[in-house]
């Protein structure tokens, strides 16, 4: 089978919501869901039950199954979808009621309460639907497809259902939004306010079952714990306030349904919630490498720290004598770059001077020199006179804090230790 690679022209109908009915259906449908799973999911991910979300989703295998071998005892259609998600949802809230069961008379930790529930359940799940696939009933075909999901599959009512989650969920997001938070940055203190944390863990917990039975006819129970977690995910790399996390953990969402289901509706015989979810993923890995909270930033910032230590103990080892170029790379013990380069990026900066033999101070390197070489001694003071640190210990812990004391604070150390460290 080849790997077609999809028309611009077809992709680009795709996205706009012009590549006919059914098309249109799937991509709106999908992105619904993505922004369902992104606005459960951020507040998932604040009260660290993402892996929650996989626990429920492999949990309503089961419920499936046994809403497939009640139903016709009902006198109900085997394979109506209404049918086989109200046995999923039931599954799952029977799985929230067993991890917190597990959390509330056991000492096992979240992770293991939680991974003992998902192993059990789609165990179970896989030996229901072994069993039916052997029943001589010949309606069992269409099962497996919650395994992995079947968007084309989806159908007017469907979109609908997707939009009322969406619209539930968004609304209870807004709604409850300052209450989720404090209840998953501070439980005790939310339930010494008088919050009723049962009750907006329960509420939690059953939008999560909400968006994971909606988002298996789109990607499955396997791989529904993805639309829950990655946009959330991505959104933390943005940013850390809750009002702009939640609203980019729903775009993120939003835009990896949109994306992928498009994609997927051009692509020939390529699996729609596969594609979402990559789509997600390479939302989540360019924002690891770009996002403030990513990678590439992180690395900078770690640079231009080290190049300033690096930087203060030129400046302080020329406070007592001019250096030769030789002698500089004792203290550029901290340096990122080559000693003859940073040597010379100081010099430009018009802290070093070059004397044709070797360096020295110039005025300006002179004042940064002493500042830090008195931060130095007014730590050292502070841990001598204020934590009881022998003298011969303080040197360690001030060779690092000279160099982020800000002028706030050596002003509290200079008040404090008046008359204990020279002018």
């Amino acid at each position: 089978m080849s790997l077609a690679a999809p028309g611009w022209q077809s992709l680009l109908e795709a996205l706009s919501l012009r590549g006919g009915h059914n098309t249109t259906l799937v991509v709106l449908g999908t992105s619904l869901l993505g922004i369902a799973g992104g606005l459960a999911g951020s507040f998932a991910l604040l009260r660290k039950r993402s892996l929650f979300v996989d626990a429920l989703g492999h949990a309503t295998l089961p419920g499936i199954c046994i809403a497939f071998l009640v139903a016709p005892l009902l006198g109900l259609p085997a394979r109506s979808l209404p049918v086989l998600l109200v046995g999923a949802a039931l599954a799952a809230f029977v799985a929230t009621l067993l991890v917190q069961s597990i959390l509330r008379f056991t000492r096992l930790s979240d992770d293991a309460a939680i991974g003992a529930v998902l192993s059990v359940l789609f165990g179970v799940g896989v030996v229901l639907l072994s069993v039916i696939q052997t029943l001589p009933s010949g309606d069992q075909g269409g099962l497996k497809s919650f395994l992995f999901g079947q968007t084309a599959a989806m159908q007017r009512g469907d979109a609908v259902l997707l939009a009322s989650i969406a619209a539930i969920t968004a609304v209870a997001s807004i709604v409850l939004m300052k209450e989720f938070a404090l209840v998953a940055f501070d439980e005790s203190f939310a339930r010494a306010t008088g919050l009723p944390t049962g009750r907006l863990d329960l509420a939690l917990l059953a939008l999560i079952v909400a968006v994971t039975v909606a988002g298996l006819q789109a990607v499955g129970l396997v791989l529904v714990i993805a639309i829950a977690v990655i946009p959330p995910v991505t959104a933390r790399l943005w940013t850390d306030r809750v009002r702009r996390f939640v609203p980019l953990a729903a775009a993120f969402g939003g835009v990896a349904g949109w994306i992928g289901s498009s994609i997927s509706s051009v692509a020939p015989r390529q699996p729609a919630g596969a594609l979402i979810v990559l789509t997600s993923t390479a939302l989540f890995v360019i924002s690891l490498a770009v996002a403030p909270r990513g990678l590439a930033p992180a690395i900078m910032r770690r640079l231009r720290v080290r190049a300033a230590m690096a930087r203060d103990h030129v400046l302080k080892h020329l406070l007592a004598r001019p250096a030769r170029s030789h002698d500089l790379a004792v203290a550029l013990g901290h340096a990122t770059l080559p000693t003859a380069l940073h040597a010379r990026l100081l010099s430009w900066r018009g802290l070093l001077r070059s004397t044709g033999e070797g360096w020295t101070l110039t005025e300006a390197g002179r004042i940064a020199g002493e500042r830090v070489a008195r931060n130095h001694r007014l730590w050292a003071a502070y841990l001598v006179s204020n934590a009881d640190v022998a003298p011969d210990h303080v040197d360690p812990s001030a060779e690092t804090i000279e160099h982020v004391l800000g002028d706030d604070l050596v002003r509290e150390l200079e008040a404090s230790l008046r008359g204990k460290v020279d002018a």
